[in-house]
């Protein structure tokens, strides 16, 4: 039997990700669960946006996203399902191309494309649900 503490919600936060701007966490933790919010293309550092193409910001925003797995002792090889937003249907080649980079360990993980609006000069976002040992 579980005790209640350990199936609470643990927020996970990174100085290696981008700080969120509205009332979210950068990752949330409950029992072996971990939800990675959706994550751009901002230096975490600066704020800035990295690349002007999707496929600068694609490697960025999986940079950030393996951040916030990474600081709940997990990594893109435990993400179970990826769900990947463009902004523009155009971009679906060239995100695959720099996305393939990242993911080199089989069984990939499933994977969900939409297209959305987003910010300006925003191309791509990026979100993870993995599940850890």
């Amino acid at each position: 039997m579980r005790k209640d503490n350990e199936m609470s919600k643990q927020e996970i936060r990174t100085a290696e990700a981008p700080t969120p701007v509205a009332k979210f966490s950068q990752g949330v933790r409950k029992g072996n669960i971990l939800q990675v919010a959706g994550q751009v293309a901002f230096d975490p550092k600066t704020g800035d946006v990295v690349g002007t193409t999707v496929a600068e910001q694609t490697r960025q925003t999986l940079k950030n996203v393996q951040a916030v797995l990474a600081e709940a002792g997990a990594s893109l090889d435990d993400a179970v399902m990826i769900r990947v937003y463009l902004t523009d249907v155009a971009h679906f080649a060239e995100m695959n191309e720099a996305y393939g980079e990242f993911m080199t360990t089989e069984p990939f993980s499933a994977r969900t494309t939409v297209y959305v609006g987003l910010p300006a000069g925003l191309l791509v976002e990026i979100d993870a649900l993995a599940v850890l040992s």
